[in-house]
């Protein structure tokens, strides 16, 4: 799995998760891109070998003149479970496609937000390998 590092540099991550995905989003959910408060950017953080899982983060990144903290519910998990422009469960096949065939992922799951600094939050999400 040491090649990991380099199967999700910076540009793997943005073609999994486009920018546009995030306007996507509040245009779905408000009716307009620019009701949003924050850009959604996709970071992997590694492979846990003890668990065989991938970890990955869902980067909420406020956007200028906004307040994040003001408009994030610890709710967004559940939302970007199930959403479909999020697309998590099309998400982990794509990054599946990205392994290559050296392993498969068999199950995800979006873990509780947490507020890395005033204009970030992040959303973990582990992909179990099989």
């Amino acid at each position: 799995m040491n090649t990991l590092t380099t199967a999700f540099d910076d540009q793997v991550l943005h073609d999994l998760f486009p920018p546009g995905r995030t306007n996507d989003f509040f245009e779905a959910l408000f009716g307009d891109a620019d009701e949003g408060a924050y850009d959604i950017h996709l970071r992997f953080d590694g492979h846990e070998a003890t668990t065989n899982s991938l970890r990955f983060f869902l980067d909420l990144i406020e956007r200028p003149g906004c307040c994040l903290a003001c408009n994030l519910t610890y709710g967004l998990p559940e939302v970007f479970s199930r959403h479909p422009v999020i697309n998590i469960k099309g998400l982990v096949a794509d990054i599946e496609e990205k392994l290559d065939g050296r392993a498969r992922c068999v199950d995800w799951q979006l873990g509780t937000t947490v507020q890395q600094s005033k204009g970030l939050y992040s959303i973990p999400m582990i992909i179990q390998l099989g």
